[in-house]
């Protein structure tokens, strides 16, 4: 990670954020149907069992993730974005290596996410693999859906 770029949890307050949060959201009901579109909405990610985190390089926003505990051994990696300017900058990396820190702190013992199916998304599967995920069934709430590939990574 860049020595200025910081991974901080954020209140979701600022209109930088939720400018990102909803470029993610359009993003993504873009590319897949409605029930096929899993990204939480700004009041979504305010729940208690979410943590938000911002990445940011000198105040400038550059992308954003979530964990939501699914039960107290299980999270979820939510609302992964980086900002088009930021891309290739490793800050999708910070997220996830700042998510599992806390899913670590917490003494989960599986960590687990959703995304896409489609080839717009290999960029992000492949960086899950590069920790160590593995492909699983539907997790939680989920069912099996063509547009969507499920991952998990056992720690702990």
């Amino acid at each position: 990670m860049p020595p200025d770029m910081q991974v901080l949890i954020d209140d979701l307050t600022g209109s930088d954020v939720a400018g990102l949060l909803q470029t993610h959201v359009d993003h993504m009901a873009s590319l897949s149907p409605p029930e096929s579109t899993h990204a939480l909405d700004l009041e979504s990610l305010r729940a208690p069992d979410v943590t938000f985190w911002a990445v940011r390089e000198g105040g400038l926003l550059l992308g954003c993730g979530a964990l939501k505990e699914i039960d107290p051994l299980h999270g979820e990696i939510k609302s992964m974005h980086t900002a088009q300017a930021a891309r290739g900058r490793g800050v999708a990396k910070a997220v996830v290596e700042t998510v599992l820190a806390e899913a670590l702190r917490r003494s989960y013992e599986r960590l687990s996410l959703e995304t896409g199916s489609l080839a717009e998304f290999e960029a992000a599967r492949n960086l899950y693999l590069g920790f160590g995920f593995e492909y699983c069934p539907p997790f939680a709430d989920y069912v099996e859906d063509p547009y969507s590939v499920f991952m998990t990574l056992r720690i702990g």
